[in-house]
């Protein structure tokens, strides 16, 4: 009878097991895997970084964006993964149309593309046999959404669930000490998108920059700028004059000099007081959403208000990286993805630095 039994209970496991995950995706397309997927393409650059947090494991990613693998490479990831620089990332062009021959080489179970960019982006795919999960990007719901996506297709919803529950808590507690800051306390912030051979600012109210921004208690400098990733000028940012310049950690040459040495942004408010900073770069870039993202926005929230805000950051960060990939976070680790030898020295920084 026990033999009976462990029979009855491994036939209801298989039967489980057999069961079809279906997710509905940023499309509403309905999506169907006979199995968790073993083997996934992501040609969205955030979502490589993404899928390795969910799994803690860099074997079911087989293909990626080219920007996505130079994030890991400079990047934490690369270290704590040093596997994922042979990962293929001649899956896609460098506008996300796939590159079909070689994305079909990686034998995918499935494959991650945008949503929203019409039948050139996901047509290749689909007419190649490839399953294809569409998702959506820029506000903190649709990065749960897609995270929750991913961890569903990889058989992993109980991971998804203790990430964001993270990023509840850590958003919930921002939040309500923001609104005990009066509006006219509040600094303005610019967000350079690209600044090294041309200025973009990241645009109108609806994007995440901007929004964690607020969340921060800052005030989005660009916000009358229509869309996002907009062309500026010199003279337009001296016109907002922001009390703060965040630039990208997108290009990797550049650095506060490229403000510094300006004869225009130089002047600002932000390079007089010594408030401009590059965003980190750790498993990705701190900039867009990521699964790392409240250690953004803990760090911009320390920037803009020490008097209200005093995330021990380091410790933040060790303990999100344990949680993340775990990685026990050196020091000098830390240092490197806080670029400390860099802005150590800029306003309010020297709460970053390590202790002792």
């Amino acid at each position: 009878m026990r033999i009976a039994g462990v029979l009855l209970l491994g036939l209801l496991a298989t039967a489980a097991q057999a069961e079809p995950i279906v997710i509905t995706d940023h499309e509403g397309r309905t999506v169907e895997l006979a199995a968790p997927a073993g083997r996934i393409a992501s040609i969205p650059i955030p979502m490589a970084s993404t899928l390795i947090a969910i799994d803690g494991a860099t074997s079911k990613l087989v293909g990626m964006n080219p920007t996505a693998k130079s994030a890991i490479v400079e990047g934490i990831l690369g270290t704590i993964f040093p596997e994922a620089k042979d990962i293929p990332s001649d899956i896609t062009a460098p506008n996300f149309i796939p590159n079909v021959e070689e994305l079909a080489a990686t034998r995918p179970d499935l494959v991650i593309q945008w949503a929203g960019r019409g039948k050139d982006y996901v047509d290749p795919i689909t007419n190649a046999g490839l399953t294809a999960m569409l998702i959506s990007y820029g506000t903190e719901a649709k990065t749960r959404e897609y995270m929750s996506m991913a961890a569903t297709a990889m058989g992993k919803s109980e991971r998804v669930a203790e990430l964001n529950e993270w990023r509840s808590s850590v958003e919930a507690d921002l939040a309500a000490k923001s609104k005990t800051i009066a509006d006219d306390k509040k600094p303005k912030v610019l967000y350079l998108l690209r600044a090294q051979d041309g200025l973009t600012a990241s645009g109108t109210k609806g994007n995440y920059n901007a929004w964690y921004i607020e969340l921060a208690g800052g005030q989005n400098a660009s916000a009358t700028v229509e869309g996002n990733g907009v062309t500026i000028s010199p003279e337009q940012i001296a016109e907002w004059n922001p009390d703060v310049i965040l630039l990208n950690s997108f290009e990797a040459k550049l650095g506060l000099e490229r403000i510094a040495n300006d004869p225009i942004l130089s002047l600002t408010k932000a390079a007089q007081s010594g408030s401009v900073y590059k965003l980190p770069l750790g498993g990705y870039r701190w900039d867009p959403p990521s699964q790392e993202s409240p250690l953004t926005w803990m760090w911009l929230a320390n920037l803009l208000h020490p008097d209200v805000f005093s995330y021990d950051l380091r410790a933040e960060m060790k303990t999100a990286y344990k949680l993340l990939y775990g990685h026990d976070l050196t020091d000098d680790e830390i240092d490197s993805i806080l670029w400390m030898d860099m802005q150590g020295g800029q306003t309010n920084y020297a709460a970053f630095a390590r202790k002792g």
